[in-house]
């Protein structure tokens, strides 16, 4: 394990108490005609409705909260398109601190919003990882805040952890944990909550055809980048990182993949049948359900939903 301390029970517990103030202890739903359409029992555990919209504010909030006065009073920064930059900028201004974010120049105008209604000061930059990377660098020298990795962060993993937890708190002996895998933040943040509290509970990790390299990172033993990933689920795009790659390799059971066009049938099927909006990349668990990825018959089987920060202007194309 690179002889990295990760997370354990106690820390896991101790972000738990750290952050319950300030987020919502999300809410699980069954649906009745999901069972039996898989005959299984199916349990959503609803980041959409989580604090900015999804459950990256678990780990910013646990991050920035777990920092000195000293590694705090000069701010903090990230280079983030999407949900992380929202959570991290609504941290910073519940602890009362700056928050620099690097955005690309392409992102949606209401994820702009967002971040400056939390008060967020954004850099935009050419929309390349090169790019973020060179700008972040540029805003920490100039302004001495710390970064907060939107991944890659043991304070961010251990807040991710607090979802599954309270999953696994609520419906004892789950079987298995179907979760999203990006850059791998919340996967090794459930992979850890599931071995230090429910051992017995397989994680599985759900990611896009098109954007498939957790898969092969898992399967080589080593991190293969995301190279010009093409799927709808956006907030899927990115690399395992060093600190959650280790993690997902021990602790995780499985990657599967799924097709766009199952995506859109679960976000579909789920706004459709439990009422609800979510991301592209919320819904791509149950895809792996509606292509047989996963063996869920006769079990529980928990379903962590991401997030809800969908473009309603894109909403009706997706659900079409």
């Amino acid at each position: 394990m690179n002889n990295i301390a990760f997370p354990d029970k106690e820390q896991i517990l101790l972000a738990a108490g750290r952050i319950v103030s300030m987020v919502h202890h999300t809410p699980v739903i069954t649906s009745a005609t999901f069972d039996t359409m898989w005959q299984t029992s199916l349990f959503f555990k609803c980041e959409n409705f989580q604090k900015a919209g999804a459950f990256k504010s678990r780990g910013a909030i646990n991050a920035v909260f777990s920092l000195s006065d000293e590694q705090a009073q000069h701010g903090v920064c990230t280079h983030s398109s999407g949900n992380h930059a929202q959570a991290l900028a609504r941290a910073a201004k519940l602890r009362g601190i700056v928050c620099y974010i690097v955005m690309p120049k392409n992102v949606p105008l209401v994820k702009v919003a967002a971040v400056e209604g939390y008060g967020g000061i954004i850099t935009f930059c050419e929309p390349t990882s090169e790019a973020r990377e060179k700008t972040l660098s540029t805003v920490k020298a100039k302004t001495g805040a710390t970064e907060i990795h939107p991944y890659d962060n043991l304070q961010v993993i251990a807040g991710q952890a607090t979802a599954a937890l309270e999953l696994l708190y609520e419906i004892p002996e789950i079987d298995i944990v179907l979760v999203p895998v990006g850059g791998g933040g919340l996967l090794s943040g459930t992979a850890l909550s599931a071995y230090w509290f429910s051992e017995k509970t397989k994680v599985i990790a759900c990611e896009p055809d098109g954007a498939d390299d957790a898969r092969k990172s898992f399967v080589s033993g080593k991190i293969i980048p995301c190279i010009n990933p093409q799927t709808i689920a956006d907030g899927l795009l990115t690399s395992l990182g060093k600190l959650t790659f280790p993690i997902i390799q021990n602790y995780v059971s499985d990657i599967v993949t799924v097709e766009d066009k199952s995506i859109k049938k679960a976000m579909k099927l789920i706004y459709e049948r439990m009422k609800i909006v979510v991301e592209p990349s919320a819904a791509v668990p149950l895809a792996a359900i509606l292509e047989n990825k996963i063996v869920s018959r006769g079990r529980k089987v928990g379903i962590i939903l991401s997030g809800g920060n969908v473009d309603t202007n894109k909403l009706t194309e997706l659900l079409q």
